[in-house]
């Protein structure tokens, strides 16, 4: 039997469709270097980007920006927050934690 309940197998089927598409998956990629590869930093120092700074380098429009950031938030692997006129969005270094553990071998 497996170590994960099925709520945990449900959670990653949720998360792993929002990561299913391509624009998300960059967006995801790109909140998510919060700090070097093998190091955590807390979740007071992840990163966070503005919506419109975050969509210029990645090519994509505003609009389907929010969409695909909308998702990842569902998914609960994004976190926004307004500020003013801006939305602030980052990635919870404890998200980065569980996709690492479920990767780990022996998790199952």
């Amino acid at each position: 039997m497996s170590n994960y309940e099925s709520g945990q197998i449900e959670r990653y089927a949720v998360i792993f469709k929002a990561l299913s598409n391509p624009h998300r998956l960059r967006v995801f990629r790109q909140l998510s270097a919060c700090c070097p590869a093998g190091t955590a930093c807390p979740v007071d120092d992840a990163i966070r980007h503005t919506v419109g700074a975050l969509g210029k380098p990645l090519g994509i429009a505003p609009s389907t920006l929010s969409h695909h950031l909308k998702e990842l938030n569902r998914a609960e692997l994004v976190r926004m927050e307004r500020r003013g006129k801006h939305v602030e969005c980052w990635v919870d270094p404890v998200v980065l934690d569980e996709l690492a553990c479920f990767f780990r071998p022996g998790n199952d």
